[in-house]
């Protein structure tokens, strides 16, 4: 397995033609066929379904590709470090929390953009299961998560600042109108949690677990498919204050008095210890620490 195999491979994935791969390679497509052959043969796993006159990627394919297109990335990255390019190139996936993703990152994003417009930036959505696996293989190079800790010997954290949270419902929802929310006032509640802003809910679900406070849990994939359905009264959630603060003030939301110990949570960027930190990478974390420490100092 070379570069230009996994170059070849990635055109063909990427228009499902080998035809089309082979004008953009400027290669005859018998050549194209033949190295994805080898591909193959050297995997040991058929890259490519084909049915009749169309190919479709495999499962095997699915995930060559993720390596691929970063192998690809880091290659282009080395050979500009190496030549002295004056300019920093590469690429970088970032895992972060909708949230965070929405009301913290766009600065960091825009000033970063301005200074390294030559690195190409990628952000996916944050899901607990499986971070630690991508940080590790490099699929994924760095990620945010709003937690209290990360438990693993071999990725360190850096703690950016700490995000408050609050309980929220429908303005005319009943616990709207409490003076104080206690943990048994949720009892019988239809509570909806986030699968894409990581595990602060991990706090919540925790004192509520063990049959202690039975609840009716909904899940969603969207944070804003999620305050859709609290402001309509579907049932009452925990997010970042920031992430409900202009809803609050325009009345669609209502932020319950939680009389328990304070909601919050803390910005972890992390990454692999042990993995070589490309300059590209470096510079991002730079960015990020120095401009999300001075917004949560505010």
């Amino acid at each position: 397995m070379d570069i230009r195999q996994l170059a070849t491979f990635q055109a063909v994935a990427r228009y499902l033609s080998f035809n089309r791969a082979a004008v953009e390679l400027n290669y005859a497509q018998s050549s194209i066929s033949a190295q994805i052959q080898a591909l193959e043969e050297e995997l040991g796993v058929r890259l490519f379904d084909r049915l009749g006159r169309r190919i479709l990627l495999t499962e095997a394919g699915t995930k060559l590709l993720n390596y691929a297109e970063k192998m690809l990335e880091l290659a282009d990255e080395t050979r500009s470090e190496v030549m002295g390019a004056k300019e920093l190139r590469g690429s970088l996936t970032v895992k972060v929390p909708e949230s965070l993703g929405v009301h913290r990152l766009p600065p960091v994003i825009k000033e970063f953009r301005a200074r390294f417009p030559g690195v190409r930036l990628r952000f996916t959505s944050c899901s607990h299961d499986g971070l630690q696996k991508d940080l590790r293989t490099g699929i994924t190079d760095l990620a945010f998560l709003l937690s209290d800790s990360i438990s693993a010997a071999d990725l360190s954290f850096e703690v950016l600042g700490i995000e408050p949270l609050v309980l929220v419902a429908g303005p005319a929802h009943r616990l709207a109108s409490f003076e104080a929310v206690r943990l048994n006032d949720l009892r019988g509640e239809s509570i909806l949690f986030s699968t894409v802003d990581c595990s602060y809910r991990r706090g919540l679900e925790a004192q509520l677990g063990g049959g202690k406070i039975p609840y009716d849990l909904v899940e969603f994939s969207s944070v804003a498919s999620l305050k859709a359905c609290v402001m309509s009264g579907v049932g009452l959630t925990i997010l970042p204050e920031i992430a409900t603060r202009e809803d609050v003030a325009r009345g669609t939301l209502a932020t319950l008095p939680w009389a328990d110990d304070n909601l919050e949570v803390a910005n972890l960027m992390i990454w692999f210890r042990n993995r070589w930190m490309s300059p590209s990478l470096k510079a991002f974390m730079e960015v990020a620490k120095g401009m999300l420490e001075d917004a949560y100092e505010k």
